[in-house]
């Protein structure tokens, strides 16, 4: 399979998935989550690949959290403050931030990076041939 067919079953998986998250969390979804999970997904290895080999999967997990966050973030921006659509409202919950994002939701993108990397290491590992991923902790 060709790099770009790989990216984008990984793309619609992340998308997906984070869809899915939604749906179990609050019963419904947007399509415009499933562009920010998709980039998501595609970022966790980018991410990884920044920080390379070395990096132990509780660094990952912060860095994904805090960029999840921020994609969410603009997300946010975009579709309920610009585009009018009110996906989403924060407000009432402690810590947020314009009520696009929250300090709980951005711990528990924390929690949940860590299974996101791992699919991801796998699935560029059986997609696209890539090394065999190894963890560490610390």
């Amino acid at each position: 399979m060709n790099p770009v067919q790989a990216y984008v079953i990984m793309f619609l998986t992340g998308g997906f998935l984070y869809c899915g998250i939604e749906i179990l969390y609050r019963g419904y979804s947007h399509i415009s989550m499933l562009f920010a999970g998709g980039l998501c997904f595609l970022l966790v290895g980018v991410i990884q690949g920044i920080l390379g080999e070395s990096a132990s999967i509780v660094g990952q997990m912060l860095l994904c959290g805090i960029m999840i966050t921020v994609v969410e973030f603009l997300t946010g921006e975009i579709v309920n403050r610009h585009m009018h659509l009110n996906v989403w409202d924060y407000s009432a919950e402690q810590y947020n931030f314009k009520g696009q994002i929250c300090l709980l939701y951005s711990n528990m993108w924390f929690l949940l990076s860590c299974p996101m990397i791992i699919l991801h290491d796998y699935m560029e590992y059986f997609l696209i041939g890539s090394q065999v991923p190894h963890y560490k902790i610390f």
